[in-house]
C-alpha cells in the first residue's frame, strides 16, 4: 500500500481563522455590555450558533446571522440600529479580511503537490472560502477542492474515491480533532492533527490515542516527513 492523496483543511491550518472570530467576539461583546457580561453573552452566542448550525452552516455568514439573534435575545427584541450596523459591518470586515498563511504553508503545500494528488477539504461558505482560496495563492496547487457542509466519515469516504485511490491510501491533515482527524480514520484514511494557537469549541474532540492511523504534529513543516514515514 502506499499513499496517493493527501486532504488539507484549510481555516486554521494553511490560514489564519479563528484569531478573526475572536477579535469579533470581543467587539460584539463590547457592543452588547449593557446587557450582560462577557460569560453570559459569549455563552448565549455560543447557544444560538450551535442550534443555527444546521440551518446557516459554518462560515462568517452564519455567525453574523447568529450574532444578530442573540442581540435581540439579550434585549428584549429591541436591539439599537447601531448595534445591528456594527455586527454587519463587523460580518463584512470579517469577509474582506486579508488572508495570512500560517508558517511553512507554502513550502509544504509545494512539496506534497509534487508527489500526491493533494485536496483541499473545508467547511464554511462557499464565496468566502474561494475567496481566501485565491487570496493565499495556493489554488494552483491543488488537484481537487471540496467545500463541504460538514466533514463526517462519508464525505471522506466520497471525497478519496473521486479524487483518488479511496481513503485506505489517503491523508487528512487539519487542526480540529473532530472534523478533519475522527472521521477521516473511521472512513479509513489516515489522519494528523496540528494543532492552532485557538480552537472553537464546536470542534474539539479527544485524540485516538490508540490508533496506528494518528499522529500530533506541532507544525504542519512536520508532514511530509511523516507521510513518507508511514509510506515505508
Amino acid at each position: 500500500m502506499s499513499i496517493t492523496t493527501v486532504g488539507l483543511d484549510a481555516d486554521d491550518t494553511l490560514w489564519h481563522n479563528e484569531t478573526i472570530f475572536r477579535l469579533t467576539h470581543a467587539r460584539f461583546v463590547d457592543l452588547l455590555a449593557d446587557h450582560g457580561d462577557e460569560p453570559t453573552i459569549e455563552a448565549r452566542l455560543a447557544e444560538t450558533e450551535q442550534r443555527n448550525l444546521r440551518l446557516y452552516g459554518y462560515g462568517v455568514k452564519g455567525f453574523t446571522l447568529s450574532m444578530i439573534e442573540t442581540a435581540m435575545e439579550l434585549t428584549g427584541g429591541e436591539a439599537p440600529p447601531h448595534v445591528v450596523r456594527e455586527i454587519l459591518a463587523a460580518g463584512r470586515e470579517m469577509l474582506a479580511h486579508p488572508v495570512e498563511t500560517l508558517p511553512g504553508v507554502d513550502e509544504v503545500v509545494a512539496e506534497l503537490s509534487e508527489k500526491y494528488r493533494l485536496v483541499l477539504i473545508t467547511k464554511g461558505d462557499l464565496l468566502d472560502q474561494e475567496r481566501k482560496l485565491a487570496a493565499s495563492g495556493l489554488g494552483e496547487r491543488f488537484s481537487a477542492v471540496e467545500i463541504v457542509s460538514e466533514k463526517d466519515r462519508a464525505t471522506y469516504d466520497r471525497v478519496f474515491t473521486r479524487h483518488g485511490t479511496g481513503a485506505a491510501e489517503a491523508v487528512m491533515a487539519g487542526n480540529s480533532m473532530k472534523s478533519d482527524v475522527l472521521p477521516a480514520i473511521a472512513a479509513g484514511a489516515f489522519g494528523v492533527h496540528i494543532p492552532y494557537a485557538v480552537t472553537w469549541a464546536h470542534e474539539l474532540a479527544d485524540a485516538p490515542e490508540d490508533q496506528s492511523r494518528f499522529i500530533a504534529l506541532s507544525a504542519i513543516c512536520n508532514l511530509p516527513e511523516t507521510i513518507k514515514m508511514w509510506n515505508n
